[in-house]
Parts: structure tokens; sequence; C-alpha cells
């Protein structure tokens, strides 16, 4: 849920509503009588930090006539520590208010849906809320350490209502399995973005894959309004709804948000049949014209990006605090043995084309193919391990990609010494 400053503005929405009035003086007069909660919740919108949506509390102060809107997605791509803080994992948001009526026409103009859910809370338990809204929002408190999943705007708002009811909500919802992962809610809010989804799925560990329950689950705002409409409070009358009501403030045209992940392994296997298919041809090509440069360039263009996005993935997991990528079983699949392999791939290209065919190129195929043989039996081992307690990651896409671009990488250079085992060739 990572909101940037060009959404500074986005982050609320509503309109002012009065609450019920109290029926005696007395009532009118208790801390907190005068405020009216809500639960706002936003769509998803375009942009990459807006596809999880957003939430945020909003208070109506009949007293004063203020509405304000407090959410915790605030940050700023300007601060000059923003791009070290991204790359280490170590980011840093705040919080804030802001009045509602501008940013009901900002969430409007991006086409995003806003709900709002009054809450049932007691005056005592109002004021308690508005209170700590009040302390969070002071300069020296409003900044916190971001975790995408855990501690995140969405679960800012979640702990600070729920710290208001008492712990209700987390009694309600903690042993509540959903039967999803962090992984499956990310997969299904990112797949209409295919290098977004492809980044994600490959650079995310096996810390997304063990299930989560509600609890956690409200780490998306919508999941939140959803869980929210079930819980109950006890009172002296018996059980009542957590939602007094609810309402659509703005109406986006845009389609809801996919509740199942539609891409998947398959998707991935024909993207990398249809590079095959490519070097195939490009071999067969070169054979014709006595030249087989084609397809070892196609191999050597693949290794850079498995080699490359393996360091990456490497250092994600050694050199950061981006916990999710931790334990990440796709650095089986793009590994950074493969920067070494297009190195190689390239220097045999040279090599041909220079020398023909030579003692000099053979050895420079061969070790070639050793590294290769290594880089794929890497891949397969990955697939191997699936079957084992630990391995457990959620990686068919990263799998069904790279496992066959490596053996085909392998085929091409055992193919290319066979066919010029005794053989005189000149032209490279």
């Amino acid at each position: 849920m990572i909101r940037g400053v060009s959404a500074l503005l986005l982050c609320f929405c509503a309109f002012g509503m009065a609450g019920a009035q109290p029926s005696t003086s007395e009532e009118r007069s208790e801390p907190g009588s005068s405020l009216t909660v809500y639960l706002m919740t936003m769509g998803p919108g375009d942009q990459v930090w807006e596809k999880f949506g957003h939430n945020a509390i909003w208070i109506h102060d009949e007293a004063n006539g203020s509405d304000i809107a407090y959410n915790w997605g605030l940050f700023d791509f300007a601060d000059k520590d923003f791009i070290p803080r991204f790359i280490q994992g170590r980011m840093r948001y705040s919080m804030g208010g802001f009045d509602l009526a501008e940013t009901l026409e900002a969430y409007r103009s991006t086409n995003r849906t806003v709900w709002a859910q009054e809450l049932n809370l007691t005056p005592a338990q109002r004021q308690k809320l508005a209170d700590f809204v009040a302390w969070n929002v002071l300069p020296e408190n409003r900044h916190y350490a971001y975790d995408y999943f855990r501690d995140n705007c969405s679960t800012r708002v979640r702990d600070a209502l729920d710290a208001a009811l008492g712990g209700v909500i987390k009694r309600a919802s903690d042993s509540v399995s959903t039967n999803t992962t962090f992984r499956f809610h990310t997969a299904r809010l990112t797949q209409d973005d295919w290098p977004i989804f492809t980044g994600t799925m490959f650079g995310l560990g096996q810390p997304v894959d063990p299930p989560i329950s509600a609890w956690e689950e409200m780490f998306l705002p919508v999941r939140m309004m959803d869980r929210f409409r079930s819980i109950r409070l006890a009172s002296a009358s018996g059980d009542v709804p957590l939602v007094l009501s609810e309402r659509v403030l703005v109406q986006a045209t845009r389609p809801p948000e996919d509740t199942d992940v539609r891409r998947g392994p398959i998707a991935y296997l024909v993207i990398s049949a249809a590079i095959i298919l490519l070097g195939f041809m490009l071999y067969a090509t070169g054979v014709r014209r006595g030249r087989r440069t084609g397809a070892i360039a196609l191999a050597a263009w693949w290794s850079l990006f498995a080699g490359i996005g393996g360091a990456l993935l490497a250092f994600l997991w050694a050199f950061t605090d981006h916990l999710y990528s931790y334990r990440n079983e796709n650095v089986f699949q793009l590994n950074p043995l493969s920067l070494v392999l297009a190195g190689l791939l390239i220097r045999l290209i040279w090599v041909r084309r220079r020398d023909g065919q030579s003692a000099r190129s053979t050895n420079a195929l061969r070790t070639s193919l050793h590294v290769a043989a290594a880089v794929a039996g890497l891949s397969l081992l990955g697939l191997v391990l699936q079957i084992l307690p630990v391995m457990n990651q959620a990686n068919g896409e990263a799998i069904a990609l790279a496992l066959p671009l490596h053996l085909s990488v392998v085929a091409l250079l055992a193919t290319v010494m066979r066919g010029e085992s005794g053989r005189n060739v000149t032209a490279a």
C-alpha cells in the first residue's frame, strides 16, 4: 500500500455527516459524545502504490463542525533519503489529517471508489481514539518504520481502532483462518501489470507464503472493510454490530478489484517456449549459412538477464532489510552464476568469429557447456527441492520461465559441440 507524494492529498475521502444525537443533556456533555467515527475505505487506483487500496479514520466533531480523516500512508519521493531507505528496505512513513471535502474531490478525480462505515463506539471509546490521533499527528510522533504487510497504512488504522475498542477486533479475527497468503493477495492485486507482477512474484521469498489469519489479512483496506461487517460487540442489551451504517461516498467507473489470481505458471511457460522457438529458428538459419552465433547470442542475453536477476535477489536477501525477500528459492532459477555464463558465451562468440573452429574455440565451447550445465542443474534442483516441507515457496512462475530456458542453453551448446566434433568448420 505504498503512497507517494503525488497521492498525498488522495489519502482521505468523505463528506461530513452528523452522528446520532444523545438523548439527554448528561449524554451530550460526556466526553466524546459529539464525535462520530467512520472507517473510510478507498478502492484501488492506477498507480503502483494505489493498487492495494487505502483507508483512513474519519472523525466528525459536531461541537466544532470539523471533519478530519487521518491516514498513515504518507511518504515523499522528494525526501533526500527516500531512495536509500527504499533500497535498504527501511521505509519511513508518516500519518496526517486532512479536510474531507478536498479529499473527496481528489478521489473522485482519480476514479476511485470510497466507502464509509459508521462505527459503533461508545463516547469514551471515541474520545480515546480522538486523543490518540491527536497525539499521533504531532510532528514528533507521526513517523513510523513501514512494513509492507504487518505495519502499513491499513494495519495502523486497524490497530488504532482495536486499541480504542479494547482489543475486540483482534479477538474476533486473530484465530480466523482465511486460506489465503500475502503472496496470493499481492498476486491478484498486481496481475494487471505484467512487469510489476513478474518482479514482485520473483522478488518475494518464503515469508509471504504461510497462511494468514483474518487479523493479518486486514493489511488490505477492502478486506478490513469486509471483516468489520461481521464483527459484533458486547453490550448491556446483547451483541450489537460494529458497523452501524455504511454508504458509498464516491462510486468509481473502474471494474472492482480481482478476487482471484488469473495469471500463473502457464503464461511463463508459454513465454519460455516462445524464446526457445526463436532460438531454434536462429540455430537453423545459422546452420544453413554456416554460422551459429545467433542462437548463442540469444542464450547470452537470457543468461545476462537471469544473472542480473539472481544478483538482485541475492542482494535483497543478504544485504537489505527487505524481510519478505529472504529465503527466496528463486535464486535457484535466477542465479548470479548466469552472469559468468553470459560472459563465457560472449567470449565464445568472439573467439568463433575470430578463429573459427580451433582448439581455443573448442575449449571455450566446452567451458561454456559445463557452466550452463551447472546453472541448469541448480534450476532443476530448485524444482526437486519443492518436495521438502521446508522448501514450500509458491514460485511456479519462476520455474516455468527459467528451467526450460536453462535446459535449452545446455541443449544448444551440446548440439553445437556434437555437430562440430571431428569437422573442420572455418566459419563461425
